[in-house]
């Protein structure tokens, strides 16, 4: 019998010899002494339901064997967190995007040696275990990344921090290809179940929709008012662990699932009026049934506000219950000891609602309620598109939450009286200011509130802050400049250096010791090392082997060979205009006319790679993906071409492909039009890893230029201020017949080369291209772009000195761990001790 024939034995002996159960919700109680192995053995034995796909048994087994290791910890932290006098964190955000967390906790727990032998004895790899787990849909794209790198910083900076979220029974889609084309398809991540959540009951609350308002003069004289007649969801809470990294803290993610508070109405049902008997329920479940609904239409509109409010009325209140039980109803303490950070807009709506609970639930005056919100909320934009800044009907507001409305009224008249004072007589000033955005149909302005009601209002980059407050904000700013700062985004390296790219992490172990795993810093020495030719070999075979894993994915998934020997030049982000995919495959058009024509002595072999997922109502978004895939067949399937080119776009892009994709690229492609990026935090993971950057002055970019130099960064195009002063007379084609590469581009765009059999679907964006009103640029900075390829085309030819640019790059990327942005966010705005 062959070695795997024997393997393959032992492992499904290991897995029938005992008798199998239904597999529970919880996990078993388990002994705190209990080791891993024992753990293994308990839920094998009792745990699993008999199935054919015996890797994802062993792989639900071993998760909750490794969540029972972090429970002791997890009840000791929350036992040590409730201590009086210990200030406490809420982290409110409408996405955490995870990721997998069984390698993650098994990393952070250090228990990757333990497991290694647990699982040696069923004769599997732990890899293959870990690829069983499905990324948690609970988020789409940066935001929610961003959280959860925030998540692990918190935990590993022993900090008191509590994320709270909602637990989408599906994610934004699972993306598949047709034809070229992007379809959405249902993402069942929790259709094997999720091993990692424990259900609470306990902590489960009542959230109001719809009804009335209602007054009455209290006994005192005062006017109270009571929401009557509401429709109620049920807020079932979901808790997951988030472990620091081999600290003693389990921090929790809190996720709210709705459910109806009646299964359905009995009477309707006995009547035989079954379909408005279950109708509520149905309606109560649809709120976490999909991560961001598309707002196209008026429905989708109306189930994204009901989400934002689900999620703030359910963690307010969640906090403020825990509150009372800890100190009665007695809020003279509040302020001191609670913080909420808003994670952009989406959670802005929980300002309003704290004053409710405060003071329709509480017995408040509005002044005590409003200095309690005013001192505990702190707000994060995420954005300098004025679009993307939410703007929520009256009226829907006036339907939906009519309680929160008023209170809204409320804040806006008396805060309009300070602006009336800061500019007398200013009734433009009023207008543009007010909450309330008057017109045909009135709008709430959430970012507006936000930052209305919040002591700290701050940006993601300093590009991104100084825009806010000289743009956007800038009214807000002259009002209130003690508001406004800055924290660059960062990303944890534990997930993106340390488990992504174990290799790498191993060589600067060897080279640096292990302290610069929580203090990025140490990276610094890296800069002595990089004429040492021993590490640079190194460095060239651990990205050789990265190149190689990497390449085996995009075989995998789009069935196209990526040559580790060429350079790879990569773009994975969120479908969108200002992110500029157009930009990039306009120059793998370049290219691909240069190879045919036979213009091959400039030519670097490149294998070019785009993923990212296109909202399912952007029409230009989902286009540009239908361009990218017939380019890719033109390119792929033509053998004068792929010596030189090769080009594929990823499907269903996530944080498990990225962690793939990160340590293999050479070159990261960050080219958003200048002054339209906030931040970018996919920057910083393969600059992490050791990519050179092609990009503009746009975003975290700059601080990344910065730090590593112009000289190991490949940088082009107009900046924020040379985008804002050339749009006034903004004429493409002036570009275009400057560029002689661009001409030839779209000469080849508008014969139809790359959609013969599909005449004229590219035409919106030829249009777009040539248009005076394109806002993103594309003409403009696409000979700068190419002249940056070329220049990064060139550099690659001399691999040693591409290596030493590589070195540096990870040497200068510990401005940009997470852990440096919360250890600011800790000190400057929430204020906190570990």
């Amino acid at each position: 019998m062959s070695q795997s024939k024997a393997d393959e034995t032992s492992k499904k002996a290991k897995i029938s010899k005992a008798p199998q159960a239904k597999k529970a919700e919880k996990s078993v109680s388990c002994d705190p002494c209990e080791t891993l192995g024992a753990c293994f053995e308990r839920h094998m034995d009792k745990s699993l339901s008999p199935k054919e796909r015996d890797q994802q048994e062993l792989f639900y087994a071993f998760a909750l064997s490794v969540k029972d290791q972090m429970l002791p910890k997890w009840r000791q932290t929350r036992l040590g967190d409730r201590e009086g006098g210990k200030k406490r964190v809420a982290y409110l955000s409408l996405e955490f995007l995870m990721g997998r967390a069984l390698s993650n906790a098994i990393n952070n727990l250090d228990m990757s040696a333990e497991s290694e032998v647990v699982l040696r004895d069923y004769a599997v790899r732990r890899e293959s275990i870990e690829e069983q787990e499905h990324d948690a849909g609970l988020g789409n794209g940066g935001l929610g990344r961003l959280a959860a790198c925030f998540l692990d910083s918190c935990a590993s900076l022993d900090l008191n921090v509590t994320g709270y979220g909602i637990r989408y029974e599906y994610g934004m889609f699972a993306q598949k290809l047709c034809d070229g084309y992007q379809i959405e398809r249902p993402d069942r991540w929790l259709r094997d179940g999720n091993p990692w959540e424990v259900r609470v009951p306990s902590h489960n609350v009542l959230v109001p929709f719809f009804g009335h308002t209602e007054s009455y003069i209290d006994r005192d004289g005062k006017r109270q008012f009571i929401w009557a007649d509401t429709q109620d969801v049920l807020a079932v809470a979901y808790d997951m662990p988030v472990p620091g990294y081999r600290n003693e803290r389990i921090n929790t993610l809190r996720l709210w699932k709705s459910e109806a508070t009646d299964d359905f109405d009995l009477e309707e049902f006995n009547q035989g009026d079954y379909t408005e008997a279950v109708a509520r329920k149905n309606l109560a479940e649809q709120i976490t049934m999909v991560l961001y609904p598309n707002d196209a239409s008026e429905n989708g509109k109306e189930l994204r506000l009901r989400q934002q409010y689900f999620l703030s009325s359910a963690s307010l209140q969640d906090l403020l219950n825990t509150w009372v039980c800890q100190h009665g109803e007695d809020f003279s303490d509040y302020a001191r000891l609670n913080v909420m950070q808003l994670n952009d807009t989406h959670p802005s709506v929980a300002i309003p609602e704290l004053m409710r609970l405060l003071m329709d639930k509480y017995g408040l005056c509005w002044d005590k309620a409003w200095e309690i919100t005013s001192q505990t909320m702190a707000y994060t934009n995420h954005t300098l598109l004025p679009e993307a800044l939410e703007r929520w009907p009256v009226r829907m507001f006036e339907h939906m939450l009519p309680r929160i409305l008023d209170i809204i009224y409320e804040i806006n008249a008396r805060y309009l009286d300070v602006v009336a004072h800061h500019w007398p007589g200013d009734s433009d000033k009023l207008r543009t200011m007010s909450i309330i955005e008057e017109g045909a149909e009135p709008h709430v302005r959430m970012a507006y509130l936000a930052i209305v009601a919040s002591f700290s209002v701050n940006g993601v980059a300093g590009l991104h802050t100084r825009l806010l407050t000289s743009g956007l904000f800038k009214d807000f700013y002259a009002l209130w400049p003690e508001k406004f700062n800055n924290k660059t985004n960062g990303v944890t390296p534990r997930r993106w250096m340390t488990q992504s790219n174990p290799a790498l992490a191993a060589l600067l172990t060897k080279r640096l010791g292990d302290a610069w795993v929580t203090d990025l810093s140490h990276l610094n020495a890296l800069n002595a090392f990089t004429d040492d030719e021993s590490l640079l070999t190194e460095w060239r075979k651990v990205k050789f082997e990265n190149k190689c894993h990497l390449a085996e994915l995009v075989k995998r998934e789009c069935d196209v060979n990526f040559e580790p020997t060429m350079m790879f030049d990569v773009q994975v982000k969120r479908i969108h205009e200002y992110k500029r995919q157009l930009l990039n495959i306009l120059h793998v058009v370049h290219l691909y006319h240069q190879i045919q024509q036979g213009n091959l002595s400039d030519i670097t072999p490149r294998c070019v790679l785009i993923g990212g997922k296109a909202a399912p109502g952007y029409a230009m978004a989902k286009l540009l993906i239908k361009l990218a895939n017939n380019v890719a067949h033109m390119v792929n399937s033509d053998p004068i071409v792929t010596p030189y080119l090769r080009f594929a776009f990823l499907p269903n892009y996530n944080v498990s492909a990225m962690e793939r994709i990160c340590p293999g690229t050479d070159l990261s492609e960050q080219i958003s039009t200048a002054g339209k990026e906030a931040s970018g935090t996919g920057n910083m993971k393969f600059m992490m890893n050791g990519a050179l950057t092609i990009g503009t002055l746009d975003g975290a970019n700059i601080e990344m230029l910065e730090e590593v130099g112009q000289e190991n960064f490949f940088l082009f195009g107009l900046n924020a201020n040379e985008v804002e002063s050339l749009k006034p007379h903004y004429e493409p084609n002036i570009f275009i017949g400057q560029s002689m590469a661009l001409a030839e581009v779209m000469e080849l765009l508008e014969s139809g080369h790359f959609n013969l059999l599909e005449p004229g679907i590219f035409n919106p964006i030829i249009d777009s291209i040539r248009s005076p009103s394109d806002p993103w640029m594309i003409a403009a900075d696409f000979e700068s772009y190419r002249q940056a390829q070329q220049k990064a085309a060139t550099a690659y030819q001399d691999q040693h000195h591409w290596t030493q640019m590589s070195i540096r790059n990870t040497a200068a990327s510990g401005r940009f761990s997470s852990d440096v942005t919360i250890g600011q966010y800790r000190d400057e705005i929430w204020r906190v001790q570990p």
